[in-house]
């Protein structure tokens, strides 16, 4: 059996708005087949980038889920960073049409000469769409629910090449140049003209992965129709039950709320995190969710969880 291609996140930071020692502000990057995606960028990221030993030149597209501080003020220190260190490779930025507009002034001042390209994408929040899409991965925009406007991200890795039997190609003697063409379901023919068919020469490789994040957000159970059976599910979980008064006000979600669209959209594991500072231990939060969607972690910076198939 081949191995897996790598699908992973990182967790960089998953505290909320206000600062704390426990925990650091929103950052994940996503790791597919060794090209890194950053999802939000909060204060200090770039340090916990570098703590997490992932190859800052790796990271060519950051998308940002809405434009409150703790999901976006590590932008400019990190692009200053990157100037710094004679990055050449454009780096994409997929966000609200506003942040442009805020950060260009301060690219302008700040970061005068970079030896690279800052690329703004612009997206509706609003709107369910792919924003992104290249041969390993696509991502769309889930739209959710907050005091701004924000949407979520779903991460659908690209189905990969059946794999060829190494037995039957000793024992046909097929020519290299025709195995990606039997990868790709082509039947092998021999030179006595007997036709050798595609499933016994392969077998299927496993079936593609999805990553649904999920912060900031009120308790919006249409998303899980979006991300209906998604491998992992990152769903912010501010608060516990007995503050749900304060998440409906802020527009954020409790535990047990993000357990509920864990179990409805029937995905195979829940993270919870973007944790309020009021706690200084998230175990009633975890029991919580866990009461509904046992497949339930915490998320914790530094951890790195890899989403394995089917």
């Amino acid at each position: 059996m081949s191995p897996m291609e790598k699908f992973e996140v990182h967790i960089l930071g998953c505290g909320s708005a206000l600062p704390t020692l426990r925990h650091n502000a929103t950052s994940q990057v996503v790791n597919i087949r060794e090209k890194l995606f950053m999802i939000d960028c909060g204060e200090g990221t770039q340090v916990q980038l570098r703590r997490s030993r992932l190859r800052f030149n790796k990271l060519n597209h950051i998308f940002i889920s809405h434009l409150h501080g703790d999901h976006c003020f590590g932008l400019m220190g990190l692009i200053s960073t990157f100037g710094m260190l004679e990055r050449t490779a454009a780096l994409h930025i997929y966000a609200h049409p506003q942040l442009e507009e805020l950060l260009k002034p301060q690219l302008d001042f700040f970061c005068k000469g970079l030896p690279f390209q800052v690329v703004f994408h612009p997206f509706d929040p609003a709107r369910r769409e792919v924003i992104y899409d290249d041969r390993s991965v696509s991502v769309e925009t889930i739209p959710l629910r907050h005091r701004l406007p924000t949407a979520g991200f779903l991460f659908r890795e690209k189905p990969t090449m059946n794999h060829i039997r190494r037995d039957m190609i000793d024992y046909y003697q097929i020519p290299t140049y025709l195995i990606n063409r039997i990868k790709n379901g082509e039947d092998f023919v021999t030179d006595e003209g007997v036709t050798v068919p595609n499933d016994r020469l392969t077998f299927p490789s496993a079936p593609p992965r999805t990553y649904a994040y999920c912060s900031d957000t009120a308790y919006l159970p249409q998303i899980a129709g979006q991300i209906k059976g998604a491998d992992l599910l990152f769903h912010e979980a501010t608060f516990a039950s007995d503050n749900e008064a304060r998440a409906r006000q802020t527009q954020h979600s409790t535990a047990a709320q993000a357990a509920r669209t864990a179990r409805d959209a029937q995905v195979r594991q829940l993270v919870i995190g973007h944790f309020s500072a009021r706690y200084e231990d998230e175990t009633p939060l975890l029991q919580e969710a866990q009461a509904i969607f046992p497949h339930t972690t915490l998320a914790r910076e530094g951890m790195t969880i890899p989403i394995e198939s089917r």
